[in-house]
C-alpha cells in the first residue's frame, strides 16, 4: 500500500449504472455545499501551474508533476457528460434481472475459484466476504471488460478546470500525480470512467492512493490491469465504509399480510428479531442475526420481493446512492454467496415517469421534502409516501400506485 500524500478522501463512489448494450455509464460524485472553493477556469497552462504547485505543497516531486500534466487538454466529452447524467428510473425488478444474470453469477464464481487466495487473503485481513467484492466487480465494470475510454488525466483536468465542481475534483487530480510518482499509472494512455474513476473496481485516485493494496507482489498498486489488486484493494475500502465482519448484510424473507408497514424502510429502529417476532420469516430459516438491527426493505412495496437488510447494508448505500442500485449489488453479492433467486411476488403496478412526477408534486403540495421532482422514487420520496398512506389508512410500505396517486 502506497503511503499518501493528501489526506484520505470522504468520497464515497456514487454510481448509478444504467445498462446500455453491456456498458455501464457512472454518475460522479454530488457536489459537497461545505467544501471549500477550489481555483478553477482561466488559461489552463495558467491553471496547470496552479495544480503543480499545490501537488509540489502536497509532497509529490516536481518532475512528477511535469509527467503527469504534460500535454493535458481539456476533454469536452468529459464536459458534455457531467452535464448530461442520465437518471435512474428503473424498478428494483427491471435492474436486478438484467444485473444479477446467469452469466455474470457464472462468471463470478469463476473469479471467486480463480483467485480463491487472494479472497481467503481479502477476507482474513478486512473481514470481507468474496462475495461481496465479486459483486461490486461485476456491476462497475463486468470484471474488468468495460472500464471506459476517457483519459484520465484529462477527464481531471477538466473536471478540475471546469468551476462547476472543482472541489470534488482537484484533489483527485493532485493523487493522479502521486500515483504517477509511484510508478501506478501512466498518464498518457491510463483510461477510465469519464469521472475519473479508475480500474476493475471503479475508484477514485485519492481512494487509490489511500487504501491501495499491492495484490499480486509487484510493488505497485494497478487497478486497471491486476485482478488481486483491484480485490484487496476493494475489500480494504469497504472495512473503511464501515463493514463488520462475520456479519450478514441482505436476508430475503416472506412477510405476512399485515405488518406495521409504517415502520418498513430504511433507518427503522427495529431489530431483525421484531420482525421476526411479526411473522416475517427468512427464506434460509437463518434466525441467528435476530438481536441486530433490520430494517424491512420492500422494493416494489410489500406484494414484491422483501428483505431485512442488515447494518452492513448501509456499506452498499456508501458505494453508491441510488436505492435500485444497492440493493442490487447486495442482493448480487447474497447469490454468489448462495442464496436462491428471490421471489418475485406479484407488485402492484408502479408509476409510469410522468405520474411519478405528478405524485411528487402533490407530495410537495402537502408539505413534503421529496427533493427534486425528477420522477424517481428515491428516499425521501418514499418516505412522504409511507406517510400518505398511512394518513389515508393505506399499507404504508413506500409503494407509489395509482390507487395512491387517485386518492391524493
Amino acid at each position: 500500500m502506497h503511503r499518501s500524500l493528501a489526506s484520505r478522501s470522504a468520497l464515497a463512489l456514487l454510481f448509478a449504472l444504467a445498462l446500455a448494450g453491456g456498458a455501464a455509464a457512472q454518475q460522479a460524485p454530488a457536489a459537497n455545499p461545505a467544501a471549500p472553493a477550489a481555483p478553477c477556469g482561466g488559461d489552463l497552462s495558467a491553471f496547470l501551474e496552479g495544480v503543480k504547485a499545490d501537488a509540489v505543497a502536497a509532497g509529490a516531486s516536481a518532475a512528477a508533476a511535469d509527467e503527469a500534466l504534460a500535454g493535458a487538454e481539456i476533454d469536452p466529452k468529459v464536459i458534455s457528460r457531467d452535464r448530461a447524467q442520465g437518471v435512474f428510473k428503473q424498478t428494483f425488478l427491471e435492474f436486478s434481472q438484467r444485473t444479477v444474470s446467469q452469466a455474470r453469477l457464472d462468471i463470478g464464481r469463476q473469479k471467486m475459484k480463480q483467485y480463491a487466495d487472494v479472497f481467503a487473503r481479502a477476507e482474513q485481513e478486512f473481514g470481507v466476504p468474496s462475495g461481496v467484492i465479486t459483486a461490486f466487480w461485476a456491476m462497475e465494470t463486468d470484471f474488468g471488460a468495460v472500464q471506459g475510454d476517457f483519459n484520465t488525466r484529462n477527464a481531471l483536468v477538466t473536471l478540475s478546470h471546469d468551476c462547476r465542481r472543482p472541489e470534488l475534483f482537484r484533489p483527485q487530480l493532485i493523487a493522479l500525480i502521486e500515483m504517477v510518482q509511484h510508478g501506478d499509472l501512466d498518464p498518457a494512455t491510463n483510461t477510465g470512467a469519464w469521472a475519473g474513476e479508475i480500474g476493475q473496481v471503479q475508484m477514485l485516485p485519492r481512494d487509490i492512493v489511500a487504501y491501495g493494496m499491492d495484490g499480486d507482489g509487484d510493488g505497485h498498486v494497478r487497478l486497471k490491469q491486476s485482478g488481486p489488486d483491484a480485490i484487496l484493494t476493494a475489500a480494504k475500502f469497504i472495512q473503511h465504509l464501515g463493514f463488520e465482519r462475520g456479519q450478514p448484510w441482505l436476508q430475503e424473507v416472506t412477510v405476512p399480510d399485515n405488518l406495521p408497514w409504517e415502520k418498513s424502510g430504511l433507518g427503522g429502529t427495529m431489530k431483525a428479531g421484531d420482525w421476526f417476532a411479526l411473522g416475517v420469516k427468512p427464506r434460509d430459516g437463518n434466525t441467528a442475526f435476530g438481536e441486530l438491527e433490520g430494517d424491512l426493505v420492500l422494493p416494489q412495496g410489500r406484494m414484491g420481493p422483501a428483505f431485512i437488510a442488515y447494518p452492513n447494508f448501509k456499506i452498499y448505500l456508501e458505494w453508491n446512492k441510488s436505492f435500485i442500485y444497492t440493493t442490487s449489488a447486495a442482493y448480487f453479492a447474497t447469490r454468489l454467496s448462495g442464496a436462491p433467486t428471490y421471489l418475485k411476488g406479484a407488485p402492484e403496478q408502479g408509476l409510469a415517469n410522468d405520474q411519478m412526477k405528478t405524485l411528487q408534486n402533490k407530495l410537495q403540495s402537502l408539505g413534503h421534502d421529496v427533493g427534486e421532482i425528477d420522477g424517481i422514487l428515491g428516499s425521501g420520496t418514499r418516505v412522504a409516501i409511507q406517510k400518505e398512506q398511512q394518513r389515508l389508512g393505506m399499507p404504508a410500505d413506500g409503494w407509489a400506485t395509482p390507487a395512491l396517486l387517485n386518492a391524493l
